[in-house]
Formats: C-alpha cells, structure tokens, sequence
C-alpha cells in the first residue's frame, strides 16, 4: 500500500499544473492590470474577463485600474515607468502599444518592450444611431463626399476606431471627410453615437454589441473582409464588398513589461497557457461581443500581432501622423 501511495503521490506531483512548481514566480501582493482607457470599453471589458482567471491561477489579487486619457498612452507610460519588477501590467490593442512611438505619444517604446500575451481579435464596426438618415453604408459615404458635417465618435486618435475612421477616409480618397470627436473611452464614444451627440461611430463591435441588440446603434459596415456575426445580430456586411482596402486582425492582449525577473514570464506562460487558452468564460465574451477569440502568448502572440502592427504604424506615414519613421522602431512599411 506504501509503494502504491509513494507512486501516486509521484505521479501527482509529475503531472500538477506547472504554475504550482516550486521553481516559479509566487506574487506575494497584489498585481495591477493599468488599462489605459475608461470603463466599459472593449479594452476594460475583455480584461476584467482575463483577470480571474489569472487571479484563480496566480492564487493573488490582480487589480484593474483605469487610467484613461490621450489616446492610452498616459496610463501606457505608467505602466511603463513602473518598477519592472512584475507586479505593473497594462492591457491594450497591440497595435497601440506598437506604435505609439511613431506618433510621439510614447516616446522610445516599441513591442519588444513587453512580452505579449494575446486573447482576442476585435472587429471595428461603422454604426450610426437607430434614426439617422443613413441607412446604408453607401448613404454615409456619399454624405462625407459631399462636404457635410458628418461627426465621428471614437476613444481618440490612437484607439481602435480612430485608426479605423483614418483608414476608412484614406480608402475613399481625396474629397471623403468626417470631423471626429474624440472621448476618453470606446464606451463614452458609443454612447454618444447612440444618443445623437455625434452622428457616427466606428469603435469596436465589443463596444457596440448591447446597443445594436437593443436597437439603439444600426450597423452599416464592419472593418472585416468577411461579414461579422454576432450572437442575435444579423450579419453585418464586410466594408471589403463595396471599399478596396486592407484589414488585419486588431488583436488585443495583457502586456508584461521587459526586465523583470524571468521566473515572472515563465509562471505567466504557463498561466496563459493552462488558464487562458481555452477559458470558456472568453469564448463566451467573443461570440456575444462580435470578437474572434485567438489567443496566443510570447513569440507565437508577436507574429500574429505584426500584420496590425505593421498597417497601422505604416499608415500613420501615409497620413502624415508619424514624427519618426517606423523603422526606427524595427517596422519596415511595404514598398508602394
């Protein structure tokens, strides 16, 4: 019986989930999650997804703290200057964290800063109030084409559905224009679209899933080159039907800042792996939010994230929004 339980007790301790080795990372306080947009965005939403899962594995706190304000990069910048010792994360679309040197909204910073832990895909959609006169996508463009004040609702230059609004305007070309309105969130910008305070919106699907549900926003395009499904929405139709442009997955994550101890990035692998993976608890959120549920972390989280990366730091050179040239920051732009 002794030799049986001896051999159980191996096979017990060969076979527990590697977070709970003896040679890995035990937090010993609390750990901040520094989301550098308001509540209730898609950036909060997904992130108080991940972190109880992240919580239950660790087994300590992981505190989300909102620090909104110029487009992220405040609270990117905190999360930056922070001791690197591994207990101040932040959480972002990739292609923010990427790029915001080249707009000089961060200043020396690149993605090899962090290491990378990824969980879904979000789509930008166009939507316009349940009453506006624009019905269809086409009606909107039309309406930008003629010089009318068409206002646009995004979180700022640098989020989602601003970089979606920019691109959407250097797809029409020459004589398309839409005046933007920027707010400290995704959340605060869909509402106001909802609520007429501006006419458009072009954040994310995650944003504006409650409102389309509910028949306050209707959505005219989603920046995709398939049409989007939502639970309990009908398919909204692909922008790549009627407008030739490129679009790559906007993949979201939680990042670790470079130079803490490397038992920090080990546990976390291992927690990504074993905690996030598969997490039915964001499966869930994508099919109800509108996002692609994709996760991936270290090397393999990078190569997914660099087709965004790449388009959006490129085209901020194209628009005349880049004060440094991408490569710079090891980002080389296709050649014309």
């Amino acid at each position: 019986m002794k030799t049986v339980a001896l051999t159980a007790l191996a096979g017990a301790i060969l076979f527990a989930p590697a977070a709970f080795a003896d040679d890995t990372w035990k937090p010993d306080r609390p750990i901040n999650i520094i989301v550098p947009w308001s509540a209730g965005g898609s950036t909060d939403q997904v992130t108080r997804v991940v972190a109880p899962l992240i919580e239950e594995a660790l087994g300590t706190p992981i505190v989300v703290v909102n620090q909104p304000g110029a487009s992220g990069s405040i609270g990117t910048r905190a999360a930056l200057d922070a001791p690197r010792d591994g207990y101040t994360w932040t959480a972002n679309a990739i292609a923010n964290n990427a790029t915001y040197a080249v707009t000089g909204l961060v200043e020396n910073t690149d993605i090899d800063d962090y290491r990378v832990y990824l969980h879904i895909a979000n789509v930008p959609v166009v939507s316009v109030n349940a009453d506006s006169k624009f019905k269809t996508f086409e009606d909107l463009v039309s309406a930008m084409k003629s010089g009318e004040n068409v206002t646009v609702a995004t979180a700022g230059v640098n989020s989602s559905g601003g970089m979606a609004l920019a691109a959407i305007k250097e797809a029409l070309g020459d004589g398309a224009d839409a005046r933007m309105i920027a707010y400290d969130g995704g959340n605060p910008a869909v509402l106001a679209a909802a609520s007429g305070e501006a006419m458009v919106t072009t954040q994310l699907a995650s944003e504006q899933a409650e409102l389309i549900r509910a028949g306050k926003l209707r959505p005219l395009v989603a920046l995709a080159a398939a049409p989007l499904e939502i639970e309990g929405i009908d398919p909204i139709p692909a922008i790549t039907a009627t407008v030739d442009m490129h679009v790559a997955p906007d993949y979201f994550g939680v990042f670790i800042p470079t130079g803490a101890p490397q038992e920090v990035y080990d546990t976390m692998d291992r927690v990504w792996q074993e905690a996030v993976m598969n997490a039915p608890e964001l499966k869930d959120y994508a099919k109800n939010r509108g996002a692609t549920f994709d996760p991936a972390f270290g090397d393999a989280a990078r190569e997914k994230a660099m087709p965004v990366v790449i388009s959006e730091a490129c085209s901020r050179v194209t628009r005349g929004e880049a004060v440094i040239d991408p490569s710079e920051i090891g980002i080389t732009c296709p050649a014309d």
